[in-house]
């Protein structure tokens, strides 16, 4: 069956969305290509349509994790007045909710040992998200 390329573009990105959720939560091993494609509603098969390869899925998902804590961060750091800055941040991120919910939190937390030990790129896709890129 085929697909338009809206709904093949919003394939992909829930696949991003699911991996960069379960690699947060189960870590980079702990995880198959499996999981990610039924985290996001999708068989496995047509995965390879969107990434070259597993390593690829990684690397992208890695890059991807870092934009929703990103953003929950940033509107923290927002709503606090300029002196409270820093403890808003410092609170955010050291939060319950933020400790409980590791799909959704920093993926520098989540991660960066498996990291350490992945190839593929991933490494360099990690360092991109922690300097913001």
């Amino acid at each position: 069956m085929k697909v338009s390329k809206a709904q093949a573009a919003q394939n992909r990105q829930d696949i991003l969305e699911a991996a960069a959720r379960l690699y947060r939560e189960h870590g980079l091993a702990g995880v198959g290509v499996a999981e990610v494609t039924r985290g996001a509603g999708l068989t496995h098969g047509g995965l390879y349509r969107h990434f070259e390869s597993k390593d690829a899925l990684v690397r992208e998902a890695c890059a991807s994790a870092f934009e929703l804590p990103k953003a929950v961060l940033q509107d923290a750091l927002q709503r606090a007045s300029p002196d409270q800055a820093r403890p808003a941040f410092v609170q955010a991120y050291l939060s319950a909710a933020h400790r409980d919910q590791p799909g959704e939190g920093c993926p520098v937390a989540a991660l960066a040992v498996d990291v350490g030990r992945a190839g593929g790129g991933v490494a360099e896709a990690f360092t991109q998200g922690v300097k913001g890129n």
